[in-house]
């Protein structure tokens, strides 16, 4: 029954940015908080029934504080949604599902308060002039201004071969995890300084291709080369479960279910997405589905619902995935560009709190990085921009920025086989170039902010990650 306590950790970790506005550091020490005491509880003898009772007060509770998505908005997704779906699927238990369109909360009322610094209403987001906490925390009254970064805070090059990954921690501003082709992972600390490197996970027998941290970030899971998937307990190293691939076959991308953190996912090179239990290693019944080719990069939606995978033929599949079984049902097909690999994959329910469109990003090996709209529950995409940048080759990969605030624009940054970083304003039409970092001697190949943006990690194919600070305005 641990997997009930990790569902009443994401439906708070999904209320917590409603939490203090003002206090961003309070809200991780709570999620942290909460995190601890629920893996502590999770080792009693409990009923299963009252666990699963407590998981329905606290998420009617906290529905009751911070509101739900009206019906009215829901039946009409679902009336938008019915024109481009798919004629064999529909997703199921639909009126559980955030609405793809808004992702925010409502009140029986025309409009209610949001946090002080905004106004919501039936018409959409009305900036008001008590966003001082939200500008604040974004450091900048513009998209230029907040992504000056230009100084080097650290440099490492504790890896041999080329760094795969590198990861901020969840609501993190310090720990920082990289994956490399050397076969190992490493847990560095950025701050304070100096940077260290607090320590190195050895197990895998190939290069280490993907890896994510779970939600509380007590667990990394890791995919290789080997053939294997693995578990690691974060505070002592050790690698606490292997995972083997089905077919035996190179695993290039892994992921938690974002919202039960018991079950994972992994793409290896034969094309097949396999779903397994952490608890028993096994694949869960349902949960092999295949796609064409070699599948490199994976992302959920926010809710665990939707599941996206690319692979190196240039197609992007969707799929719907149950959150509590793992059980996937094969939804939408897209070609990005044939014949040409998506490297990455991000989604992103709001861009800004100006611009709520649900988007999906992605790298692909045509020179291209790509915004896709998500236009239905489905996992449906249609094409919103193009940004050029040099990728042909490397398995590259890109981010949203995780802060939003009542600036014009949005801004995702990507690497680049030219060894730069790109920040690009997905909302501006023209010139859309906000910043270029220039360090690197190799292609950069993985890129990461720490939560409130002060720090931007990116690493490279030669083995070298570099720790960005943002450059601090004269006040």
């Amino acid at each position: 029954m641990a997997a009930v306590w990790q569902q009443v950790l994401a439906v708070d970790a999904r209320y917590n940015a409603y939490r203090t506005p003002n206090n961003p550091q309070f809200r991780t020490l709570y999620i942290r908080r909460r995190s601890q005491l629920l893996r502590e509880n999770a080792k009693l003898e409990h009923d299963p029934l009252v666990r699963r009772q407590y998981l329905k007060l606290r998420s009617q509770l906290l529905a009751q504080r911070y509101g739900t998505p009206s019906m009215s908005d829901q039946n009409s997704l679902r009336s938008r949604s019915a024109s481009v779906r798919s004629s064999r699927h529909t997703l199921e238990n639909f009126d559980d599902q955030p609405d793809y369109r808004t992702h925010r909360r409502y009140h029986s009322g025309s409009s209610y308060k949001y946090h002080a610094s905004h106004e919501i209403s039936v018409d959409g987001v009305v900036p008001t002039k008590n966003a001082e906490a939200s500008r604040a925390m974004a450091g900048g009254t513009s998209i230029d201004e907040n992504y000056a970064f230009a100084g080097v805070h650290h440099i490492f090059d504790q890896h041999t071969k080329a760094v795969t990954g590198v990861k901020f921690a969840n609501d993190d501003k310090s720990r920082i995890a990289c994956s490399s082709m050397d076969g190992t992972l490493s847990i560095c600390q950025v701050l304070p300084a100096p940077a260290t490197i607090v320590c190195v996970l050895r197990g895998h027998t190939k290069g280490v291709t993907d890896f994510r941290w779970s939600l509380s970030n007590d667990l990394i899971l890791s995919s290789s080369l080997d053939g294997t998937a693995r578990l690691w307990q974060v505070s002592s190293g050790r690698s606490v479960r292997v995972l083997e691939d089905a077919d035996k076959a190179e695993i290039y991308s892994c992921l938690f279910q974002p919202v039960n953190n018991n079950i994972v996912a992994t793409g290896n090179s034969r094309g097949h997405i396999q779903v397994l239990n952490v608890s028993t290693g096994k694949c869960v019944k349902g949960g092999l589905s295949k796609g064409s080719g070699k599948v490199l990069s994976m992302t959920f939606d926010p809710t665990g619902k939707i599941l996206w995978a690319g692979d190196d033929k240039g197609l992007i599949f969707s799929f719907l995935c149950d959150a509590a079984t793992g059980k996937l049902t094969r939804a939408k097909r897209m070609v990005v560009c044939e014949g040409h690999p998506v490297t990455s994959l991000a989604c992103r329910t709001w861009l800004s709190r100006e611009a709520r469109d649900p988007s999906l990003l992605a790298n692909c090996a045509v020179n291209s990085l790509c915004l896709f709209r998500i236009i239905d529950s489905e996992g449906g995409l249609q094409l919103k921009r193009k940004f050029a940048l040099k990728h042909r080759g490397d398995n590259i990969k890109s981010i949203f920025c995780p802060l939003m605030s009542f600036r014009q624009g949005a801004c995702v940054v990507s690497g680049s086989e030219d060894m730069c970083v790109y920040f690009f304003d997905v909302e501006r039409a023209n010139k859309p170039l906000v910043n270029k970092l220039q360090g690197h001697s190799a292609p950069v190949l993985d890129v990461s902010f720490n939560y409130d943006e002060s720090l931007l990690a990116s690493s490279d194919a030669d083995g070298l990650v570099i720790i960005w600070k943002r450059e601090q305005k004269a006040r």
